[in-house]
């Protein structure tokens, strides 16, 4: 007897669907399973036995035959289980399975019976609810996260006599709703605050310009002058994500299996930050089964990088294709996987090897061929996709003693929202634009509106600042930034100024 049925798997971040067809014939008492599967797949065998003996069914002693198609696409994970185990009992004659037709199973079983939790089960009900699908059978512990896709019922499975009680009518189970106010966390529920932060104004307020436009970022000065507390309270000035980034950035976290149990969607932007002995495949993603990198874990968040200049070339280098394009593409002989990696990048640095160079009072012991040698380690094709580079001075007696607290991060925020949304307006209608660091050359003029005695400017300051056609471009759009935070429909001259300050340690630290 044949039943056919259906999965799904995934390939990146994005789900397909799966048909298995399962053959019983009496003969020998044989088990096979092909479709290109992979070693899991094949391990499935004993799985789904084990689970069906446990959970009260006789497992066919027949001739047994499972079909993953298409046959020719290789399928991995141990998320076929579920859907094994129920096919292999509808073809062995198991009354009240009935038709299946409509219905999606994905599960990894347990020898108990019980259904474990599997990676990526937001993109396959989505490529489910795409394909027709009906109805989600998902782990208990996923179908939160599956249930955050509309126009499909999703239902959580414990254990495999439960579903087949629902699958016979004799005990349905409850559907899953999304509440999408169960979220990760609340918008102001953040433990680091910008009030925390003693001194360093000029900074603060780049890290505003930052957060308002998405621009990345470089924090240069020597230790404890609070670059990377600066850093790690940059997420709470930022704009809570939309319903569909939220989307987006849960599904790169469940297939890369960092999902937090029973969470239905992340609201809070992601924040990334890597050790520096990290390697160039950990950053942008890969592996013989690609999976997500660090720039892809940090889509529509933060990626921070401390202690730049000690990561290897060529993670450094790895990433300068991903800023560029906002995706990162792996290729592999198996096939080839695109993730999406749309971040902001701060970076922060010492001066030099002993930190101390330009230190008003701490001696440095570096010569100067080795801090040049040092801030080198910075490639300029790098530093040309960072927006804003700021040096951090350390902090005067006055300002470590002063115990009155700065301006806190939920009134920054209010300010960075206001300038998002005034940007937002002039993106209506534009595909791949959300925010000014993504303006693209070339764009229309409406999108910048810069004032003539602006451009002027920017010419002046083209030939006497040594700038490049990169950094060129990307001062307009701080510029446009800074405009924004100013309520102000065009960009005037102040604005251009002080974006311009911005690029200002090129020439003391990269060029000599």
């Amino acid at each position: 007897m044949l039943k056919t049925l259906s999965s799904a798997g995934i390939n990146g971040v994005e789900g397909y669907i799966v048909t298995v067809e399962c053959n019983a014939q009496p003969g020998l008492n044989k088990f096979d399973v092909v479709g290109l599967p992979d070693a899991a797949i094949k391990e499935a065998k004993e799985r789904v036995r084990t689970a069906c003996e446990n959970s009260g069914f006789a497992f066919p002693e027949s001739n047994l035959t499972v079909n993953l198609a298409p046959a020719d696409r290789r399928k991995e994970g141990t998320g076929f289980d579920l859907s094994i185990l129920v096919g292999i009992l509808g073809a062995s004659g198991v009354s009240g399975i009935g038709d299946l037709s409509g219905k999606c199973f994905v599960g990894e079983l347990s020898l108990s019976g019980q259904i474990r939790g599997v990676r990526g089960a937001l993109c396959m009900c989505a490529a489910a609810r795409d394909a027709g699908f009906s109805e989600f059978y998902a782990p208990a512990s996923n179908a939160l996260e599956a249930a955050a896709v509309d126009g499909i019922t999703v239902y959580g499975v414990e254990d495999v006599p439960s579903l087949m009680l629902h699958l016979s009518g004799k005990q349905p189970l409850v559907p899953v709703k999304c509440e999408r106010g169960r979220m990760s966390r609340k918008e102001s529920a953040f433990d680091l605050d910008f009030a925390d932060i003693k001194g360093q104004s000029m900074a603060k307020r780049a890290m505003e310009i930052a957060a308002a436009g998405g621009h990345n970022i470089l924090l240069i000065g020597p230790p404890g002058t609070g670059k990377s507390m600066l850093a790690k309270r940059l997420a709470s000035i930022l704009p809570p994500l939309s319903f569909n980034e939220s989307i987006d950035t849960t599904k790169i976290h469940s297939v890369a299996g960092t999902l937090p149990e029973n969470i239905s969607l992340l609201s809070e932007r992601p924040f990334r930050s890597p050790h520096h002995t990290m390697s160039s495949v950990s950053m942008v993603g890969g592996g013989t089964n690609p999976v997500p990198g660090e720039v892809s874990l940090a889509h529509n968040g933060v990626l921070f990088l401390d202690e730049f200049p000690e990561y290897s070339k060529a993670v450094t280098d790895s990433l300068r294709q991903p800023l560029e394009d906002g995706k990162v593409t792996v290729t592999r002989v198996n096939g080839r996987v695109t993730f999406p990696c749309s971040f902001m990048l701060v970076c922060a640095m010492n001066p030099c090897k002993c930190g101390y160079f330009g230190h008003p009072t701490e001696k440095c012991t570096c010569s100067p061929k080795e801090v040049h040698k040092y801030v080198s380690r910075i490639s300029g094709p790098l530093l040309d996709r960072i927006d804003i580079e700021i040096e951090m001075p350390s902090l005067t007696i006055e300002e470590m003693t002063d115990m009155s607290r700065g301006e806190s991060s939920s009134q920054i925020r209010e300010r960075v929202v206001a300038a998002r949304e005034r940007a937002a307006k002039r993106f209506e209608g534009l595909d791949g634009i959300y925010c000014n660091a993504a303006i693209r050359p070339g764009a229309p003029a409406e999108l910048i509106k810069i004032t003539d005695d602006s451009l002027n400017l920017l010419r002046a300051s083209f030939s006497s600042c040594g700038l490049s056609a990169r950094a060129y471009d990307r001062i307009i759009r701080v510029a446009r930034t800074i405009a924004d935070l100013d309520s102000s429909e065009t960009v005037e001259p102040r604005h251009v100024a002080e974006a311009i300050q911005y690029r200002s340690l090129d020439r003391k630290y990269w060029r000599k």
